[in-house]
C-alpha cells in the first residue's frame, strides 16, 4: 500500500514537472513566433527571421533536455525516498501486523547502514514486545483474580457511583438470593429491608466502612461496605463483602443455650440441697424424717457431681486433653462385660436382654476405656427408656472394615422431630422424665465425642412408641 502511494506521488510529481516545463516552453516559443511575425511585418530581413527561428529551435531542445533531466531527478528522488522513508515505514507496518497476530518480530542489530527510521522501527518493535508481555501479565493477573472471586465462599459486589453493579460473584448472588433484574444498589438493599445509603458510605467520614447483619430466610449474613477511589483520589464506588455467618450465629445461640442449661441444671440440685439443709437446721425432726431429707440431699449432690464430671469430660475432649490408652481388645467380650455390669438394673425392670456375637469379628484397636463408656451409656439408655418386661437385643458383628454394636429395644422411642438434636448438649426429649431418671443430657454428646476421636461413628433410628435402634461402628485393628 505504501509502495502504491509512493508511485502515485512520484508519477504526479513527474507529470506536474513536465506540464510546467512544457507550458513554459510553449509560452516562450509562442512569444518568439509572435515576435517573429511582428518583426517580419515591420522589417522584411531574412537574417532577423533566421535568428528568431534559431532561438525557437534552441528553446525546444532546452525544453526536451530539461524534461529529461527532471525525469532523472524525479526517479533518483523517488529511489532515495523509497529507501530512506517508505521502506522502513513499510517494515514498521509489517512488524506491527505480526505483533497484532501474535508472531515474533526480529530486531535488527549492529547494522551500520541503519537509519534513524530503522532505529525507530526497532524501538517500536521492542516497545510493542514489552507492551505485549505486560498485557499478557495483566491478563494473567485478571484471570487469577476472576478465578479467586468465582470460587470464593464470601460474596463480592462492586458498585459504581450511580449504584450500578460493576462486578458480582456467584456467592453474592446465592447469599443475597438475587436475580438478573437486581442490578441497582438501592433496589437490592431496599429489597433486603436495610437502610444502607450509597451516598453516606462514600461521602460521610463516619461511614468509610460499615457493617450490618441481615437475616435472609434461614441464613445470617454479615455485610461490609467499603468505598474505593479512582487514580485521582476521587470516589469511584463501593465494594460490598458478604459473609455467611449462619454457623457462627447457631454456635453462639448454642453457647448461650448451653450456659443457660448448665446454670439451670446446677441451680436445681443446689436449691434442693439448700432447702432441705435449711429445713433440718431450723426444725427438729424424728430420725425417719431426717433420713428422708438427708437422702434427698445425698441424691441431689450425686446428681450435681455427675453433671460436673460429665461437663469436665466434655471439656477435656473438646480441648483434646484426654489421654487415650489405645489397646487391642475383643469387642464382643467387652460388650458382654458391660451387660453384666448393668445386670442389677436389668433385673430390677425385669427386661429380657439377649446378646449375639458373630464368630468372625476381628479385634479392634481403640481407647478401651472410652469405648466401654459408650457401650454402657447406650445399653443403660435402652434400659432406662424401655418399660418393664421389655426386650433388648444386642448384636456384635463385622462389616467391611468396621466392627459394630447394634442395640435394639422396644421402648418409648424418640419422635422424628427430635432425632436431629439428640447429640446436642443438654438436649432431652422429655426433660422432666429424663431428670427424674437421673440423666444429665450429656451422655450421647460424650459418646459421640469419644467415637469421633476413635474414628468411629454412631447412628440412631427410632419411632415414638415403637423403640430405638442404635448402631456403633469402630474401625478394626489393621495388621
Amino acid at each position: 500500500m505504501i509502495k502504491n502511494i509512493q508511485t502515485k506521488i512520484i508519477l504526479i510529481f513527474f507529470v506536474l514537472g513536465i506540464v510546467v516545463i512544457g507550458t513554459l516552453s510553449f509560452l516562450h516559443i509562442n512569444m518568439l513566433e509572435k515576435n517573429t511575425n511582428l518583426i517580419g511585418n515591420i522589417v522584411q530581413t531574412q537574417e532577423v527571421i533566421k535568428v528568431v527561428e534559431d532561438q525557437i529551435a534552441q528553446t525546444k531542445v532546452i525544453s526536451v533536455i530539461a524534461i529529461g533531466i527532471f525525469a532523472i531527478i524525479t526517479l533518483l528522488v523517488g529511489y532515495f525516498v523509497s529507501k530512506a522513508v517508505v521502506k522502513p515505514i513499510d517494515i514498521l507496518i509489517q512488524n506491527a501486523e505480526k505483533i497484532a497476530n501474535g508472531e515474533e518480530v526480529e530486531i535488527a542489530k549492529n547494522d551500520k547502514k541503519k537509519t534513524q527510521v530503522d532505529e525507530l522501527v526497532n524501538a517500536f518493535s521492542l516497545m510493542t514486545t514489552e507492551l505485549k508481555q505486560n498485557l499478557k501479565e495483566v491478563g494473567k493477573q485478571k484471570k487469577q483474580i476472576e478465578t479467586i472471586l468465582l470460587h470464593m465462599t464470601d460474596g463480592i459486589i462492586a458498585f459504581d457511583m450511580e449504584g450500578q453493579i460493576i462486578h458480582i460473584n456467584p456467592a453474592a448472588i446465592q447469599l443475597l438470593n438475587l436475580n438478573k433484574k437486581d442490578r441497582n444498589f438501592n433496589e437490592i438493599f431496599k429489597k433486603l429491608n436495610t437502610d444502607i445509603n450509597l451516598e453516606k458510605i462514600v461521602y460521610l467520614e463516619s461511614w468509610t466502612s460499615s457493617e450490618q447483619r441481615l437475616n435472609i430466610g434461614e441464613k445470617y449474613v454479615n455485610l461490609l461496605f467499603a468505598p474505593f477511589q479512582d487514580e485521582g483520589g476521587k470516589p469511584a464506588g463501593v465494594i460490598v463483602v458478604i459473609q455467611d455467618i449462619t454457623e457462627h450465629v447457631k454456635l453462639d445461640n448454642m453457647r448461650k443455650e448451653f450456659v443457660a442449661d448448665v446454670s439451670h441444671e446446677l441451680k436445681t440440685p443446689i436449691t434442693s440441697i439448700m432447702g432441705y439443709a435449711d429445713t433440718l437446721l431450723e426444725s427438729e425432726y424424728d430420725k425417719e424424717m431426717q433420713d428422708k431429707f438427708l437422702g434427698v440431699i445425698s441424691s441431689e449432690a450425686r446428681r450435681m457431681a455427675k453433671l460436673v464430671t460429665d461437663l469436665l469430660t466434655l471439656s477435656r475432649y473438646d480441648n483434646k486433653k484426654v489421654v487415650k490408652e489405645e489397646a487391642q481388645f475383643d469387642l464382643g467380650d467387652l460388650t458382654k462385660k458391660c451387660i453384666d455390669r448393668l445386670k442389677f438394673e436389668i433385673e430390677k425392670k425385669e427386661h429380657h436382654i439377649e446378646c449375639f456375637v458373630t464368630a468372625n469379628v476381628p479385634p479392634v484397636h481403640a481407647d478401651k476405656y472410652g469405648i466401654e463408656r459408650v457401650i454402657l451409656n447406650i445399653i443403660s439408655n435402652a434400659i432406662k427408656y424401655t418399660k418393664e418386661n421389655g426386650t433388648i437385643k444386642v448384636y456384635v458383628g463385622f462389616v467391611y472394615n468396621d466392627a459394630y454394636i447394634k442395640v435394639i429395644d422396644n421402648g418409648i422411642g424418640i419422635p422424628q422431630e427430635d432425632l436431629s438434636r439428640i447429640f446436642e448438649r443438654f438436649y432431652r426429649v422429655d426433660k422432666a422424665r429424663t431428670r427424674e431418671m437421673g440423666g444429665t443430657g450429656l451422655g450421647l454428646p460424650i459418646a459421640k465425642e469419644i467415637l469421633d476421636q476413635n474414628h468411629g461413628s454412631i447412628d440412631i433410628k427410632s419411632q415414638a412408641g415403637k423403640g430405638t435402634e442404635v448402631v456403633i461402628r469402630i474401625p478394626v485393628n489393621k495388621k
